[in-house]
């Protein structure tokens, strides 16, 4: 048998296919789906069932439908692109610049899910290619829902990552403000306010929340606590990456520096507004290879970290009397698996929502009790535009069960604010995701 006849064997092909086909098997961890080695040995060997019913059988000679031709088409490209989103990548743009400068505002990346494995979808009935919206509504269905579950990754998530990840907070959504923080809101004016100004509210399930994207800091049984605008893990400082900014007042002689500098030095125009009074830039967001090139221009006189001291317990969390502020946050406690922690009035504002939200439990009973368990691991995102981000010190903690993936790839990446092809940032294309 020559290698032309061995591979259009049809015994060749199921075997080929079957044993892909085990190997997902037993990565699933659910052996029932082994009756499917019925299908794929009909399918190859015996061809009594019709599997793809929709997909006309032409007569030798006959002429080929082009519409048919087309569906069997489409359907094979939703089914493929539907297996290789819930088992291996994901398409995920950039929304916002918490991130910049290691991703920008308009980034598109894919995210892989094998790297802390991908999560089994636990609401099933969603239209194709969407993630929890097509035109205004919602494109899935809560008629069937299933517990958590994921599959085996190459690694669990570590310090440094950049991770994608459900949004906390994003369980409950006003129908009218749907990219504002409910929780936020209610703090700030009340709940009734809240409702009548922008409700109703839509609940969202833990794999139908938004997406987004952060640093983890902090993994399961740390403790962080952020110091002059740096994070600090079980008393040693972290890592500086090349991408963490924070923002600087930045005075000048009495002019605007030119703008042609900050595009070299890649600085996010939209992020920079020049005071005329100061006279410079009250928030110039700058990485710590940036900030000694804008103190060497002429024209720059002075450069002060803005750096809050003041605490901020209203839009921090746990949202109680800490004392805590941006730059200057904790010591916190990151929450471990398995672990127990002492459930007081003091601490309870810490762990409440992990108890009653993410974990289903009792927050009474804790209480009571004095001591709870978690039943799941936790982490502390932060935006490397320590800045201008809106993070776990601001919503709390992330649960392991609303990790995605990691950004892996930038295939494309947009400047909204120039006109095509200006706004095309070639260098980014196809450029490595790293920390």
């Amino acid at each position: 048998m020559g290698w032309k006849d061995f591979y259009h064997n049809r015994w060749t092909g199921f075997i080929f296919w079957a044993l892909l086909y085990v190997l997902w098997v037993i990565w699933l961890g659910n052996f029932w789906w082994l009756f499917g080695l019925i299908v794929i040995f009909d399918i190859f060997i015996t061809k009594k069932v019709h599997w793809n019913f929709w997909k006309k059988r032409y007569k030798k000679g006959e002429k080929r439908d082009a519409a048919n031709d087309w569906l069997d088409d489409i359907i094979f490209a939703v089914v493929f692109v539907t297996f290789l989103n819930i088992f291996f990548f994901q398409a995920f743009k950039i929304p916002s610049s918490s991130m910049e400068s290691t991703l920008y505002t308009g980034d598109r990346l894919f995210v892989s899910k094998l790297t802390y494995g991908p999560r089994l979808p636990q609401t099933p009935l969603t239209v194709p290619f969407t993630h929890n919206v097509i035109f205004g509504k919602e494109s899935y269905s809560k008629l069937i829902q299933r517990d958590y579950k994921r599959l085996r990754g190459f690694r669990e998530v570590q310090k440094g990552d950049n991770v994608v990840f459900g949004f906390p907070n994003g369980d409950s959504v006003l129908v009218k403000a749907p990219v504002d923080d409910y929780y936020t809101l209610c703090r700030m004016i009340g709940r009734d306010a809240v409702i009548r100004n922008w409700g109703p509210v839509k609940v969202r399930p833990a794999d139908k929340k938004d997406h987004y994207v952060k640093r983890c800091v902090a993994t399961p049984g740390d403790w962080l606590q952020v110091i002059d605008g740096l994070v600090y893990i079980n008393g040693q400082q972290q890592e500086v990456y090349p991408g963490i900014q924070l923002t600087y007042k930045v005075v000048t002689t009495g002019g605007k520096i030119n703008q042609k500098f900050f595009e070299k030095l890649g600085v996010n125009a939209s992020e920079l507004f020049y005071d005329p009074a100061l006279p410079g830039y009250p928030a110039m967001p700058l990485t710590a290879a940036m900030l000694p090139q804008v103190k060497e221009l002429d024209v720059v006189q002075s450069v002060e970290a803005n750096l809050e001291r003041e605490p901020s317990e209203a839009e921090l969390f746990p949202f109680t009397a800490t004392g805590w502020s941006r730059d200057y946050y904790g010591p916190i406690w990151i929450p471990q698996k398995g672990q127990s922690v002492e459930i007081n009035e003091e601490t309870l504002p810490l762990y409440s929502r992990i108890i009653k939200d993410y974990e289903g439990g009792d927050v009474q009973a804790a209480l009571r009790e004095g001591t709870y368990t978690f039943r799941q691991d936790y982490y502390f995102m932060m935006g490397d535009n320590r800045h201008n981000s809106l993070d776990s010190r601001y919503w709390g903690f992330v649960p392991e069960d609303h990790i995605v993936g990691r950004p892996i790839v930038i295939w494309l990446s947009t400047d909204s604010s120039k006109k095509f092809p200006k706004n095309i940032r070639w260098r980014r294309f196809f450029k490595i995701v790293c920390n």
